[in-house]
């Protein structure tokens, strides 16, 4: 069975990529959640994350956006100690500050996947990569997402950390062609718009 060439790198990469990278999202929780884990790989590598998930669970209130939006000076400060997650100060602002910035966003549009998934028009954009290497850092719509949200007040949201977003969300089925993961993820959230000609 053939598998994109990065998930065979540990099993736990491996099961993220079997179950989860590339199945769209359209849960406000989870959204949240791959969020704050993107924000917090800036500059690390995404095992190192899936690594410390479990303990980014504990430490940021099951990613109650909510709950998490409501941390205070005190509670940041034993973040900073907390070795179940990456003990980055600036990162660890970023996901209170981006809480309170979701919780706006939600008022708004009524839900972050309203939101966020308006980008791609409600549709997950199935590429076909043949190599691993073909794929992008960033796309021109990664980048648009990005300028918006550090427009509404987010932070670590640059356009590379906004594909790895979309892509972990399904908005991007960036599986190359010879995974059985492509097929499987095209079948079930079929897309109705290309936008090949957008990069």
């Amino acid at each position: 069975m053939n598998k994109c060439r990065w998930a065979l790198s540990s099993p736990l990469m491996e099961r993220y990529h079997d179950l989860e990278w590339g199945v769209p999202v359209h849960d406000d929780r989870r959204l949240f959640e791959f969020l704050v884990l993107e924000g917090a790989q800036a500059g690390l590598s995404w095992s190192t994350i899936l690594n410390k998930r479990e303990g980014y669970r504990k430490a940021f209130a099951d990613f109650d956006a909510e709950a998490v939006a409501a941390f205070d000076e005190a509670r940041i400060e034993a973040l900073l100690v907390d070795p179940g997650i990456v003990r980055n100060r600036l990162k660890i602002r970023a996901a209170v500050n981006n809480a309170r910035a979701f919780i706006r966003v939600q008022q708004e549009f009524g839900s972050f996947d309203e939101y966020i998934w308006r980008f791609v028009n409600g549709e997950p954009v199935h590429n076909a990569w043949t190599r691993h290497e073909e794929l992008p850092a960033s796309t021109r719509v990664s980048e648009i997402i990005s300028n918006d949200l550090k427009k509404r007040g987010f932070k670590f949201v640059g356009s590379t950390i906004c594909y790895a977003h979309m892509q972990a969300t399904g908005m991007v089925n960036d599986h190359t062609i010879d995974c059985f993961r492509h097929h499987e993820i095209k079948t079930r959230f079929p897309r109705t718009l290309d936008f090949s000609d957008e990069r």
